[in-house]
Order: C-alpha cells, then structure tokens, then sequence
C-alpha cells in the first residue's frame, strides 16, 4: 500500500541520550506544534508514521481503494 503526497513534513529530533543501543528524546512535529518523548529508534518511526498516516486518512476517504 503506497501513497505518494506532494505535501513534506518537517520534523525536528532531539536526540537527548544513547542508551541500550538506541536513542531516547524528543521528537517535534512544526507543522501540527505538536511535541512527543521517544524512548527508541522503533519508537520514533512510529511516531512519525502516525503522524504521516494520520494526514492521508484525512486525504482519502474511508472505504476508498487504494
């Protein structure tokens, strides 16, 4: 399932310590002002993903194929 959007998003991350092979600190997202804690790389992903996905079920309507 690919969606391609013109729109970027701009993300700024605070890497605040390494431990345990990964990264915990922050992660803001400037176009929704909205800042969150991460306590790994997989959590990050993740919170970037949720914010990515949450704008293209906004785009799309429900029920539409892909």
């Amino acid at each position: 399932m690919e969606h391609e959007t013109s729109e970027q998003k701009t993300f700024v991350i605070h890497i605040l310590h390494q431990q345990n092979a990964t990264w915990q600190g922050t992660v803001t997202w400037l176009d929704g002002k909205r800042t969150r804690p991460f306590r790994s790389a997989l959590e990050l992903i993740r919170l970037i993903d949720g914010v990515v996905g949450q704008e293209l079920e906004e785009v799309e309507p429900p029920g539409s194929d892909p």
